[in-house]
C-alpha cells in the first residue's frame, strides 16, 4: 500500500527539545571552570581609578590573565583579528606578551570602561552570562543531537546493541571493510568520505541511517532533499545495503515540495510519529 504524503506530513512536530536543548549549565559552568582563577584575579580592577596602571601591574605580576580576555567580549577563540585605523592586528591570547597592545585592545572593545566604572560587580558571573549567550548559539548542533539521540533509542528499543549490531557515526569505508560490501557507487569511486549518523546490521541487510530535525527553513534543507534522494537511488542497487532517512520539524514546510519528490522515491524515509507507531522494528526484524 501506498504512503501518502500529505498526511505523513500532517505528522510533523514543532519540537524535540530538552531543557538543555536552550542552556546546557553542565557547558557553561565547564567552560568558566577553566578561567574562573583569571577571572577572579581580573575583579581587582573593576572600580580602579587608574585602571591602565593597574591592568600593566596586574598583567606583569598574572600574565595568565591574558587567556579570560576574549570571553568578555564573547568570543571563544583565541586569536582575534581586528582592523584598528586602517592597521591589521591579530592578538593571539595564548602567547601575547606586548602589554600595550593588550591595552589599547581593553581600551578599544571598551573593557577598561566596563570594569573601571563599576558597570559590573564580578566577572565570573559577568562571563557566566556570556556563556549563557554563546551556548544558544549553539541550539541548532544540539537539536541535531537530539534527533540523534531519540533514534537511537529506538534503535535500542529494537533489540540492537552499540558497537556490537549497531554502529554510530561510521564511515562508508569502514562499513565496506567491516562487511565486504562495495559501496563505491555512494562515494564517487571513494572520491567521497560519507559519514552515516548509524549503521545496524541485520542477518540480511546492512542499513545505514541518517537523522536530522529543522525547526526553521532554509536552503540547506533543499539540499538535503535532494542529495537524500539521489543517495536512496544509488543505494536500490547495492544487495545486502538500505539508506534511511529519519527526519522531522516544522522547518520542513518551506521546502515541502523537494521533501514530497524525495518521499515519492524513497522507500525507507520515516519521522518521529513512524518511530512511535513501530516503524522502525518492522524494517529492522
Amino acid at each position: 500500500m501506498s504512503r501518502n504524503f500529505k498526511e505523513w506530513f500532517a505528522n510533523f512536530t514543532d519540537s524535540i527539545a530538552t531543557y538543555e536543548y536552550y542552556t546546557d549549565f553542565n557547558i557553561v559552568y565547564k567552560n568558566i571552570d577553566k578561567i574562573k582563577v583569571e577571572l577572579n584575579i581580573m575583579n581587582s580592577l573593576i572600580g580602579s581609578k587608574n585602571i591602565e596602571d593597574d591592568f600593566d601591574v596586574l598583567f606583569k605580576k598574572y600574565p595568565e590573565i591574558r587567556k579570560c580576555l576574549p570571553l568578555l567580549i564573547a568570543v571563544r577563540e583565541n586569536e582575534i583579528k581586528v582592523i584598528d585605523e586602517g592597521e591589521k592586528l591579530k592578538y593571539n591570547f595564548k602567547t601575547i606578551d606586548d602589554i600595550d597592545l593588550l591595552k589599547r585592545f581593553m581600551r578599544k572593545t571598551g573593557l577598561f570602561d566596563l570594569i573601571s566604572n563599576h558597570l559590573i560587580n564580578n566577572l565570573v558571573d559577568y562571563a557566566t552570562g556570556v556563556e549563557v549567550g554563546l551556548g544558544s548559539n549553539g541550539r541548532k548542533n544540539r537539536g541535531g543531537h537530539l534527533m540523534e539521540d531519540v533514534l537511537q533509542g529506538f534503535i535500542e528499543q529494537a533489540g540492537f546493541v552499540l558497537n556490537q549490531t549497531y554502529f554510530k557515526e561510521i564511515y562508508l569505508k569502514d562499513i565496506e571493510k567491516k562487511w565486504n560490501i562495495d559501496l563505491s557507487a555512494l562515494s564517487n569511486l571513494g572520491k567521497v568520505a560519507k559519514r552515516f549518523d548509524y549503521v545496524v546490521k541485520t542477518d540480511n541487510c546492512i542499513y545505514a541511517f541518517e537523522t536530522n530535525f529543522y525547526s526553521s527553513s532554509g536552503s540547506k534543507l533543499n539540499e538535503t532533499a535532494r542529495s537524500y534522494k539521489m543517495l536512496a537511488r544509488e543505494s536500490k542497487n547495492i544487495n545486502g545495503f538500505a539508506f534511511v532517512w529519519i527526519t522531522d520539524g516544522l522547518g520542513w514546510h518551506g521546502a515541502r515540495n523537494n521533501l514530497e519528490e524525495t518521499f515519492d522515491e524513497m522507500e525507507n524515509i520515516y519521522n518521529l510519529h513512524d518511530l512511535e507507531q513501530g516503524k522502525l522494528k518492522e524494517l529492522l526484524k
